[in-house]
């Protein structure tokens, strides 16, 4: 029977120690319980508190022998801590938290301590854009062949609560976000970058450190690992320069000498002796060249591990993951959309660029500080008619104008302005005809309206779902 040696070291030297828990977050919760099996000394630290965490929760864990620090001046008792586990949200340069570490404080995370302990091949995949949709077609081509595999990181559910189940043999497949990636240590066997543009400058100190916090998927590789890169991406071509490990291209615009690539309406497996068609793009059920290129992802990634006809099988029946480009409904022969996910400009940009004809868009939310001036162009040439809300409305009107005014300024696009997001469904509804498409695509974060996208998701979905 298989002993993870590793995983059962960590068990025995954390026990009695003095655990600081940042964050009741989703992550967080099963990293909790499972510590609390090991004989380990936990305070969780949360700026919320006691009310907006739940006063039975919190009582439930008090019962347990777990401490809190919460509200406004939660890390004035961080003091004193052998491990602070960090939640992917919070940047890990607080002064407080720099302090301990100072003082002989581990700084880690769930995700971290994960990829650490590990005993099955990793795979994870970060970037800009496409990284669920790119992550979930791994694991299903995985699953398609055969392999038992764990999903999770930024999808899924946290997995280091799961850690004892995990064997040699299986297979676990990651979504990273820059936020989890920025203290990494370790990386995975296999790295994914599927593209890098301007994202979370309200959180990042710049696109430098944005950067080099995606670096950090692969800057621990060894010679045995396997770096997948987009050679279209003029950023992660780059980083080929700096990986230790194998580099494995992918395109969908340029011709490669190896790797994964789109020819002829073909995506084709590429070596020094041979090209192998593996699917034509008419025959992916996703829409839109973007989603194609996530197929050139997944398919670099999984080349060595899974036949053609597994791959073939998951792109011609997987519909795609929920909040993305996701179909709701037909009404009055209008068509609506919600992409949800689209938190980006170029997340929205590629959303646009899937459909055959004009859409209503409806965009705007939480500003991370991005340059709209792209998707002003985009808008221009997609959008028939743009219904904006949130606190990106100006910028993304403002990028429209622009557009238009640098066109001649003789563009007709009705462009809305509401506070609510019921507000721009009616809008879309009583300006919509038969034939026409709502795009919900906000381009922004949701947290000037919603504690995530898919809360926001969910909440499109019932207003469309609602209309008679």
């Amino acid at each position: 029977m298989y002993s993870n040696k590793k995983l059962e070291e960590f068990k025995e030297n954390i026990k009695g120690k003095y655990v600081a828990i940042m964050g009741m977050g989703v992550s967080n919760t099963p990293l909790i319980k499972y510590l609390l099996d090991l004989d380990v000394n936990i305070t969780v630290f949360d700026k919320k508190t006691e009310e907006e965490l739940g006063k039975a929760l919190i009582e439930e864990y008090v019962l347990q022998g777990i401490n809190f620090s919460l509200g406004e001046d939660y890390l004035d008792n961080l003091h004193g801590y052998d491990i602070i586990f960090r939640t992917p949200g919070m940047r890990p340069d607080f002064p407080a938290i720099q302090k301990e570490i100072e003082r002989g404080a581990r700084l880690t995370s769930e995700i971290e301590m994960l990829i650490e302990l590990c005993p099955s091949k990793i795979i994870a995949v970060t970037g800009s854009d496409g990284k669920t949709t790119t992550t979930t077609l791994i694991y299903k081509m995985l699953c398609e062949e055969g392999y038992n595999c764990y999903l999770g990181g930024n999808i899924g559910t946290p997995l280091f609560a799961r850690i004892d189940e995990m064997k040699p043999e299986d297979i676990v497949v990651l979504e990273l976000s820059s936020f989890q990636l920025m203290t990494l240590e370790k990386s995975p066997n296999i790295s994914v970058v599927t593209n890098i543009s301007p994202n979370h400058l309200d959180v990042h100190k710049s696109y430098e450190e944005y950067i080099d916090a995606k670096k950090n998927i692969f800057k621990y590789q060894t010679s045995d690992d396997i770096l997948v890169l987009n050679y279209d991406n003029e950023i992660t071509n780059d980083f080929a320069n700096e990986s230790k490990g194998t580099v494995r291209f992918f395109s969908t615009k340029s011709k490669i000498t190896s790797g994964v690539a789109l020819e002829d309406g073909e995506i084709k497996l590429i070596d020094e002796k041979e090209k192998i068609s593996v699917i034509n793009i008419n025959e992916i059920l996703l829409l839109g060249m973007h989603n194609v290129e996530n197929a050139c992802t997944a398919i670099a990634a999984v080349k060595d591990l899974v036949t053609i006809e597994s791959i073939q099988n998951v792109l011609t029946t997987f519909r795609g993951v929920e909040h993305r480009n996701e179909f709701i409904r037909e009404l009055d022969g209008v068509k609506w959309y919600n992409d949800s996910i689209g938190t980006s400009p170029t997340r929205t940009i590629a959303g646009l660029a899937s459909f055959k004809d004009k859409v209503i868009l409806i965009a705007g939310g939480y500003d991370k500080h991005l340059d709209y001036t792209d998707m002003g162009r985009y808008i221009v040439d997609h959008v028939k008619i743009l219904i904006l809300m949130g606190q990106t409305k100006d910028k993304i009107k403002t990028a429209t104008l622009n557009e238009i005014k640098e066109r001649g300024g003789d563009i007709e696009l009705p462009i809305f302005e509401c506070e609510t997001l019921e507000d721009t469904v009616k809008i879309a509804f009583q300006n919509s005809v038969s034939g026409d498409s709502v795009f919900f695509s906000p381009a922004s974060a949701s947290f000037d309206m919603f504690k995530n996208f898919v809360e926001r998701g969910n909440k499109f979905k019932d207003l469309v779902k609602d209309l008679k």
